[in-house]
């Protein structure tokens, strides 16, 4: 099943989710977090015959940079904050639970929303234009959930979220590759991960299922924190509305920590 903004395609049991709003930089709408997570729930359901499942973006400037932020200018209420990171991060976890590899062939920019999906894959192939990051801090003032931030922080340490948070720098592929972040730099992201996904289909589905949810678990002991308080802190802040109508105007944001 395909919608206008995700396609969605399977061949020889190999499943690929493109996000196809090439002319925003393939900026993630709610619908489209939406349809994510139904494809995810029907492969993990095992309504589809999938062995593997690719993540990519459109065109060449970006596999996603992030959510759609004209979406959160419907937001009125601490609840409308704390529902939408509740469901990034329900949406998330069916990402990371599917019971099949799962890797993102990353071009361009990778960021917010974008960032979280890749960090959620097994598997991460970026070429030589990747940017990688959450540069919140400068543009909008929202934050992190904490299951974002432990997910984050298992793939790339503490100290190094907290200084890409704090600073608002993006990751590029020569330290991306050093620190593990990716697999692989190749010219072409998608072409290496079908070659991946294809080499795995010959590997024991059972090993990586188990593989896989071992290492889930070794951090859930995390899920539990009550963040409700520092999503609300954030989202409901004149600064996240400052960030907001700054970032849509295309204007720097005037901060005054309130």
């Amino acid at each position: 099943m395909s919608t206008d903004e995700i396609i969605y395609s399977v061949h020889d049991r190999i499943a690929t989710v493109t996000f196809n709003r090439p002319q925003s930089r393939n900026a993630l709408t709610f619908a489209m977090y939406d349809e994510i997570a139904r494809i995810c729930e029907d492969i993990t359901t095992g309504n589809n015959d999938v062995s593997a499942l690719i993540f990519t973006g459109a065109g060449d400037r970006a596999f996603a940079a992030g959510t759609d932020i004209a979406g959160f200018r419907d937001f009125s209420s601490a609840q409308d904050a704390i529902d939408y990171e509740t469901r990034m991060d329900e949406i998330l976890t069916l990402i990371e639970t599917v019971p099949v590899p799962t890797i993102a062939a990353i071009q361009g920019a990778c960021t917010g929303g974008g960032a979280a999906i890749a960090a959620c894959c097994d598997l991460r192939i970026g070429n030589g234009y990747l940017k990688f990051g959450f540069p919140i801090a400068r543009t909008l003032g929202n934050c992190l959930s904490a299951t974002s931030l432990a997910r984050l922080s298992a793939l790339i340490g503490a100290a190094r979220t907290k200084e890409i948070i704090f600073t608002s720098r993006l990751i590029q592929s020569d330290e991306a590759l050093s620190i593990a972040l990716l697999s692989e730099v190749t010219e072409d992201p998608l072409g290496r991960a079908q070659e991946l996904a294809t080499q795995m289909q010959g590997h024991a589905p059972i090993t990586m299922r188990v593989t896989k949810e071992a290492m889930r678990r070794l951090r859930q002991h995390v899920s539990g924190i009550d963040d409700h308080d520092l999503i609300q802190q954030a989202y409901t802040s004149g600064d996240f509305r400052e960030g907001l109508e700054a970032f849509l105007a295309k204007r720097p944001p005037q901060w005054t920590g309130t």
